[in-house]
C-alpha cells in the first residue's frame, strides 16, 4: 500500500487525508469543488500547526505531510493509480452507491475500496461494484488525526485477506482497529445513536434542559462531552440519517428519531456546522452557549 485516494474533502475526508499523509503515504484528495479542496488543505495546515505548537511534530514533518497530498476534482484522474480508496462523501445511500460503481470501473482490479460510512450497509455498497470481495468499511472517528479507533466493517463478501490488510494498515496509521460485521449502525452508532436520541427525547419531554442533560452525562458517567453537544459536533443531519438507517434496518420503534431532532434538521439547525443546534456557535471562538430556543428551563 502506497497510493491512497480519499474521496470527499470535508471534516472526515481531510482528517483521513491528513492521517495517511502524515504517515508517509501518497494521498490523492478528491472533491467536485476546487474551493472545497483548498479549504481542506487550509484545515490540514492549521491542524498541523497545532501539532507543531504542541511539539508532537516539527516543521519538517508538517512540510512533508503537506507535500504528500495532491488534490483533484476528477475522480478518474485521482483514483486511477490508487492501491486503496477511502470514500468519505456525504452520508447518503444513493450518492455512495453511484460513487462506488464509478470507482470499481476506474480503479485497477487489485485496488481495495473502503467506505467511511457510519451506518450504510457495506454489503449493499459492495454489490454496486465489480469487486464485492475487495469492499470494506473503514469507519474513522472525528477528529481523525487524534482518535484512535477505526471500525473495520466486513461486508458479506469481504475476504479474510482484505480484512487482514486493512486491520494491519490501520495499525500502521497508529490506530486501534476493531473488526465488526455488517449490521445497521455497526457497533459504534448502534450504541451511540440511541443514547443521543434518548437525550433529545429527555429535552423534548421537558425532563431537563440542555446544559443539565449534558452535565449529568459528563459528571455522572465520565463522558468527555455531553450527548447533546456531541450530536451538534457530529451534525444533527448525520444523526438523523443514522437513526433512520437503524429504524429501517431493525424495524424497531426504539430507533425512531425524536420529533425534535426531525424538526431541527428541517429548520436547518444542524449543530456546529450551521452555527446553531442545541448550542450556539460563533466562528473563530471556542465559546459556546445554549441556543436561545432552549435557554429557558423546561416546564415542570
Amino acid at each position: 500500500m502506497k497510493n491512497i485516494t480519499v474521496i470527499g474533502s470535508g471534516t472526515m475526508g481531510n482528517g483521513i487525508a491528513h492521517t495517511f499523509a502524515q504517515n508517509g503515504f501518497s494521498v490523492s484528495l478528491v472533491d467536485i469543488c476546487d474551493a472545497a479542496l483548498q479549504k481542506a488543505l487550509q484545515t490540514i495546515a492549521s491542524n498541523l500547526d497545532r501539532q507543531v505548537k504542541k511539539g508532537t511534530i516539527d516543521d519538517a514533518a508538517k512540510a512533508a505531510t503537506l507535500a504528500n497530498i495532491k488534490t483533484y476534482t476528477d475522480a478518474y484522474e485521482g483514483a486511477a493509480d490508487a492501491d486503496l480508496v477511502v470514500e468519505a462523501a456525504t452520508e447518503n445511500r444513493e450518492i455512495k452507491l453511484k460513487l462506488f460503481k464509478q470507482l470499481s470501473d476506474v480503479c485497477k482490479p487489485e485496488a481495495i475500496l473502503a467506505s467511511n460510512t457510519s451506518s450504510i450497509s457495506i454489503t449493499e455498497i459492495a454489490a454496486a461494484t465489480n469487486r464485492p470481495d475487495k469492499v470494506i468499511g473503514m469507519h474513522f472517528m472525528n477528529p481523525v488525526p487524534v482518535m484512535k479507533l477505526v471500525e473495520v466493517i466486513r461486508g458479506y463478501s469481504t475476504t479474510d485477506e482484505v480484512t487482514k490488510t486493512i486491520m494491519e494498515l490501520s495499525i500502521r496509521l497508529g490506530k486501534s482497529p476493531v473488526e465488526v460485521n455488517d449490521y445497521p449502525g455497526f457497533v459504534a452508532n448502534r450504541i451511540l445513536m440511541p443514547m443521543i436520541n434518548e437525550a433529545i427525547y429527555t429535552l423534548f419531554e421537558g425532563v431537563a434542559g440542555v446544559n443539565e442533560i449534558d452535565t449529568v452525562m459528563k459528571l455522572g458517567m465520565a463522558h468527555p462531552m455531553g450527548p447533546l453537544q456531541l450530536s451538534d459536533f457530529i451534525g444533527l443531519d448525520v444523526c438523523l440519517a443514522i437513526l433512520n438507517v437503524l429504524h429501517k434496518g431493525f424495524g424497531n420503534p426504539k430507533y425512531a428519531p425524536c420529533p425534535l431532532l426531525v424538526n431541527m434538521v428541517m429548520a436547518g439547525q444542524l449543530g456546529a456546522k450551521s452555527g446553531t443546534g442545541f448550542y450556539q456557535y460563533t466562528a473563530g471562538s471556542k465559546e459556546i452557549t445554549v441556543a436561545a430556543k432552549f435557554a429557558s428551563p423546561p416546564a415542570s
